[in-house]
């Protein structure tokens, strides 16, 4: 039988009051407890084209995770078009980047964000973003015009 003021009963340990807010009675009881959200044992073997593996195999660094948002990417193309008829490349460079963060391997913001960075005197940046959009659309309309900049961008390399 169970009495509720015999005092029988487990109690769960209260938080120490430096390591957490303190809390009522009526609070829920998953706010005092604490989930381990690392990775599983041979993650990074299973994924290793992840972020973690991305950043030198370190499991312990802080993994950002944005939702694919296409919606929010078109957003970003549309403004970063606008920046970037206007020739305000800073702006639209911003503004490509977050369309790639809400739809990677996008072929126009990749294909933008070269000629951005080819255009600033970024030209390994550029090579880099050239190289994904022919990864993304080998034969896509802007395909020709990315195999030229990259030359043209290769040859002031060796010279």
């Amino acid at each position: 039988m169970n009495d509720e003021g015999s005092g029988t009963e487990s109690q769960p340990e209260e938080p120490s009051a430096s390591s957490e807010i303190p809390h009522s009675p009526n609070d829920s009881s998953s706010r005092s407890t604490l989930v381990d959200l690392s990775p599983p044992v041979g993650d990074l073997q299973s994924h290793p084209s992840s972020s973690s593996s991305l950043n030198g195999g370190d499991a312990s660094s802080v993994n950002e995770m944005h939702p694919w948002n296409p919606h929010r990417a078109a957003k970003d193309l549309e403004v970063g078009e606008y920046y970037w008829r206007e020739k305000n490349y800073r702006g639209a460079e911003g503004r490509f980047r977050d369309a790639l963060i809400y739809k990677p391997n996008d072929a126009v913001a990749t294909y933008r964000l070269a000629e951005i960075l080819e255009k600033t005197g970024r030209p390994s940046e550029a090579c880099e973003y050239y190289q994904a959009y022919l990864k993304v659309l080998p034969h896509g309309p802007n395909s020709e015009d990315a195999r030229k900049a990259l030359e043209k961008l290769q040859a002031k390399k060796t010279q």
